[in-house]
């Protein structure tokens, strides 16, 4: 039996692969390399079976698109015989600055459609989440132009440490569960 599943949230493909939006696809994919874990597709997600923080999980990036996460995560869920309570999604929250790591255990999508598709497929606020801020002080009026926008390369010493923070965050998670990871991460 898995740990966690632990879904980072994105929109597939190239064209988005450094997209602000992509950001939770950034930090599974670097818990990954951590571990040269190895991509293969099962269900509607791109996955890898590995072990993190001494525990076995299972990585996934859906291959549906941000909106319509819930029906890959469903789908993956079902296959696995795991439940909302084994689940941890890890992505991008413009309402954050830039940086900001939030762990949570449940509640609203907060304008988020990826979450929202999510919680609406499970039936349920109570998933467990880590929340990657991605909101300047100077942001456009169309947030959807914001967040399908790479990140820009100015950023990328920032995005890195943003990435490697949500990491530990997991890894926190998965050692010391989510109350821990929350007093740990959302003090700073």
């Amino acid at each position: 039996m898995l740990a966690k599943v632990i879904v980072g949230l994105g929109n597939p493909g190239d064209r988005y692969a450094r997209n602000r939006h992509n950001a939770g696809f950034l930090a599974v994919e670097a818990l990954a390399r951590e571990s040269a874990g190895r991509w293969s597709t099962y269900r509607l997600a791109r996955t890898c079976r590995m072990e993190l923080a001494g525990r076995p999980v299972l990585l996934a990036m859906p291959w549906t698109y941000m909106n319509e996460s819930g029906r890959a995560v469903s789908a993956l869920l079902s296959a696995l015989e795991q439940s909302a309570g084994d689940l941890l999604l890890v992505f991008d929250d413009l309402s954050l600055p830039f940086g900001r790591i939030r762990v949570r255990e449940r509640g609203s999508a907060g304008g988020h459609r990826g979450l929202e598709s999510v919680m609406t497929a499970l039936d349920t606020d109570a998933i467990a989440r880590v929340r990657m801020g991605i909101g300047e002080q100077e942001m456009p009026r169309d947030k959807a132009d914001f967040v399908l926008a790479d990140f820009p390369p100015e950023r990328e010493t920032d995005l890195q440490a943003m990435i490697s923070r949500a990491g530990n965050a997991v890894k926190s998670i998965l050692t010391d569960g989510v109350s821990q990871a929350m007093a740990l991460y959302n003090a700073s």
